[in-house]
């Protein structure tokens, strides 16, 4: 097999709104790395292609064969080792039917996006899936512990300085160039991951699991509490627990979030804080574009893209924030706030032309600058959505 092909059939991209309307469902971070990148680094074989309708063409008019895979599975040992053996014909399944995974080719093609498929090969231990926003966060410690195994397999840490306080430091991994000094890291309640060039500041208090990417930075006092990822780029600081970052994004003041997923290109004004449990305990609805399902007891907020709030925002529980937003509230958040809103409602719209002036302004000072293709989607969704 040459090419990893992912599929979102057995979850359409809506099923993970407001991500995956700025990314591929294969693109979504959790754990350490995004899942097209626990795929390739396991199966050993590139994604050539973002879409599965844009990958099958190509492939039909090569030699090459593929491999067509769910795009919101998580890898496993097992799981990696039974698509291995896989031949042409067959597919692997779940007995409950959830197709995992299939080996293409030009002759089991019977149009460009429809896969012949032939002799099922049942797949009969645990399938991680991610179906939902709240998934990404409940699925992260599970995540952070495989992918720190395969990340750190065989290979020697960064020395741990003797300024910091660590317990079970086998369960510390930092990467070249990051700086640790004066923190606090318990490690016996699951790894601890520093990337490349990643900055734990003086007083950080981390309890594991828990991973920062590339150039993040823990400022300092922070407490942080497992699962929490730090996606690149991003600067943590506060209270943080459970929640994952996907990148480029800020929570460096004080302030709560917990049971969270936020995006790329995000910042949490100074005080911002996230309710994640109702005063009743009971089951959080969470807003979806087919209507609203449950979470859980517990589910903080959910926030796409390029969204940003203002000083002292007070997120109300399971609050989902669309991608290009300005929020500012007097007293709690909607549970729901659209994209491109200005403030917490959808009754003043953030104009496109400045939402993406804005943007670019906020790229600027992480060295990165708005491109062609990213003003493009986002005013096809300023349009659509």
């Amino acid at each position: 097999m040459d090419i990893i092909v992912f599929s979102s059939e057995s979850c359409p991209p809506e099923n993970l709104y407001p991500f995956t309307l700025t990314r591929q469902v294969q693109d979504i971070r959790i754990g350490i790395l995004t899942i097209r990148q626990k795929w390739e680094q396991l199966l050993v074989i590139s994604s050539l292609y973002t879409t599965e309708e844009d990958a099958i063409s190509p492939l039909a008019n090569s030699k090459k064969t593929g491999l067509l895979l769910a795009a919101n599975i998580l890898p496993t040992a097992a799981l990696v080792k039974a698509i291995r053996k896989l031949k042409q014909g067959q597919y692997l399944t779940t007995a409950a039917g959830l197709a995992i995974a299939c080996p293409i080719s030009v002759a089991n093609m019977a149009s460009s996006i429809n896969i012949k498929t032939g002799q099922p090969i049942f797949f009969e231990e645990e399938v991680v899936v991610i179906s939902h926003p709240w998934h990404i966060f409940q699925q992260n410690d599970w995540a952070i512990r495989q992918d720190f195994t395969w990340l750190t397999k065989k290979r020697t840490s960064q020395k741990i300085s003797k300024t910091n306080k660590v317990t079970k430091p086998s369960q510390v991994f930092i990467e070249k160039g990051a700086i640790v000094e004066h923190a606090i890291i318990n490690a016996a309640t699951g790894p601890v991951y520093i990337g490349k060039n990643a900055e734990v500041m003086d007083g950080c208090i981390i309890r594991g699991p828990f991973a920062m990417l590339d150039k993040a930075c823990l400022k300092m006092g922070a407490k942080v509490y497992g699962a929490t990822t730090l996606g690149p780029h991003c600067v943590g600081g506060g209270e943080i627990k459970n929640s994952v970052l996907f990148g480029y994004s800020n929570k460096a003041h004080d302030g709560y979030l917990g049971d969270a997923v936020v995006g790329e290109w995000c910042n949490m004004g100074a005080g911002t804080t996230n309710s994640n449990l109702k005063n009743n305990a009971s089951t959080v609805q969470v807003y979806t574009p087919s209507g609203a399902l449950a979470a859980g007891n517990k589910c903080g907020v959910l926030m796409g893209d390029y969204s940003k709030t203002a000083v002292n925002t007070a997120i109300n529980t399971g609050t989902v924030i669309g991608i290009c937003c300005n929020v500012f509230s007097a007293g709690l958040t909607p549970k729901h706030i659209p994209n491109f809103s200005w403030g917490s409602t959808d009754t003043v719209r953030y104009d496109v032309d400045k939402a993406i002036a804005d943007i670019d302004n906020w790229m600027k000072l992480k060295g990165k600058t708005i491109t062609a293709a990213q003003i493009a989607l986002l005013k096809k969704i300023h349009q659509t959505h």
